[in-house]
C-alpha cells in the first residue's frame, strides 16, 4: 500500500506565486458542462443509464446490500485478454431487500480512455484538443456474469435506504463538480513513504471514494475480502510547472513550450499503418527513456516531468474497505 508524503512547492506564476501540497489537489468545478460536439465516442457512454446522473430513493427502511464489481477492461471486446494482465474496470453494484432490484453504479470515460489519456492534435489549431471528461453512471442491473466470470462479484456491506439516498444525494454532487478523467498516478519512485506528484481520477479511485463515503454516513464494511485495485503510474522526479492553455498557446505564448508539447504528443496520435506505429513507438521511447521527459496535462494545466526508472509501472495492488 503507498502511504502518501507531503511536500510544499513553489512556482511562479504570472509575475506571482502560489504555493501548493503534493499531491496537487484535483479541481473541482461549479457545474458540467457540455462536451464538444468534436468529441465523439465509439460506444456510448451509459447506453441505459438514468438521465442526468438521477438515482432513484430508496424507502428509508430498506435494506441495501453494496456489492464490490470488478472485471477485465474492455471485457465485451477482448474477453479476459487484459484481466491476466491485471487491467481491471471497478463498479459498485446495489441490491434492495425490499423490492429485490439490482443496480450498478460506475464511472469512467465518457470518449474512451485513449481520449482521456492523450490529446488531438488538429491541423491550423496550436493548442491539442482535449476530450477527457468522465462521468457516473447509474442504471438498473447487474450483469451477474460478466462480474463473475473472469473478475468479482462480493458483498462487502449492507446498508439502510435512508443511508442510500445520502449516498445519492452525495454522488450526484461528486459527479456534477468532478468532471474530468485523470489516467496517471504520478510518484518520485515504486517504494512505499514516497512523494506522490499527481493523484488518478478514475473507475477505481470513484469505487474507493464511494466507499469512504458510505464509512462516513455509518456504514460498516467485511474486513474479510481482499480489495485490489489497477493502477497506472509514472515515476518523476518534482514536476516543474509550464502553464495553462491560455499561457502556453494564447497572446504571447511560450513558442518553445508551446512547440515542445505538441511534439510530445504527436506521436500519440492513432497510427495508419503499422509503419507509422513503429516509429511513433521509437519517438515514445526516445521522449520518455532516453530524454527522460513527459508532458503531463492535469487540472487544465500542463506540467513537465523529469523521468526516472523504471518510468512506468501497472501495478494491481491492495487497498483495504475502509
Amino acid at each position: 500500500m503507498i502511504l502518501l508524503t507531503h511536500s510544499v512547492f513553489v512556482v511562479a506564476v504570472t509575475g506571482t506565486f502560489a504555493q501548493h501540497v503534493w499531491p496537487v489537489p484535483y479541481k473541482r468545478f461549479d457545474y458540467r458542462p457540455k462536451t464538444d460536439p468534436y468529441c465523439q465516442a465509439r460506444y456510448t457512454f451509459c447506453p441505459t443509464g438514468y438521465p442526468d446522473g438521477q438515482i432513484p430513493a430508496m424507502k428509508d427502511e430498506d435494506t441495501i446490500e453494496v456489492f464490490k464489481l470488478q472485471a477485465p477492461v474492455w471485457e465485451f471486446k477482448y474477453g479476459d485478454l487484459l484481466g491476466h494482465f491485471k487491467i481491471m474496470h471497478d463498479a459498485i453494484g446495489f441490491r434492495s431487500i425490499l423490492t429485490g432490484k439490482n443496480y450498478t453504479a460506475e464511472w469512467y470515460e465518457l470518449f474512451q480512455l485513449g481520449n482521456c489519456t492523450f490529446p488531438h492534435l488538429r491541423p491550423g489549431i496550436e493548442a491539442p484538443f482535449w476530450c477527457n471528461q468522465g462521468a457516473a453512471c447509474f442504471f438498473e442491473g447487474i450483469d451477474d456474469v460478466h462480474w463473475k466470470q473472469n473478475g468479482t462479484l462480493a458483498m462487502v456491506t449492507t446498508i439502510t435506504g435512508s443511508l442510500f439516498n445520502q449516498m445519492a444525494k452525495w454522488m450526484k454532487e461528486d459527479n456534477d463538480t468532478g468532471i474530468y478523467y485523470e489516467t496517471w498516478t504520478v510518484q518520485s519512485t515504486p517504494e512505499v513513504n514516497t512523494t506522490i506528484w499527481f493523484e488518478s481520477y478514475d473507475c477505481s479511485k470513484y469505487v474507493q471514494r464511494t466507499f469512504r463515503k458510505l464509512a462516513d454516513l455509518g456504514a460498516v464494511f467485511t474486513k474479510t475480502l481482499q480489495t485490489n485495485y489497477t493502477r497506472i503510474f509514472l515515476y518523476s522526479g518534482e514536476p516543474l510547472y509550464v502553464g495553462n492553455e491560455t499561457v502556453v498557446f494564447g497572446p504571447g505564448e511560450n513558442k518553445t513550450a508551446a512547440t515542445e508539447i505538441r511534439n510530445f504528443y504527436s506521436p500519440f496520435r492513432t497510427p495508419w499503418s503499422v509503419r507509422e506505429f513503429l516509429i511513433n513507438l521509437l519517438s515514445i521511447y526516445d521522449e520518455v527513456v532516453l530524454r527522460k521527459e513527459f508532458y503531463l496535462f492535469y487540472n487544465f494545466e500542463y506540467w513537465l516531468l523529469p523521468m526516472k526508472y523504471p518510468y512506468i509501472k501497472i501495478t494491481y495492488e491492495e487497498i483495504p474497505l475502509p
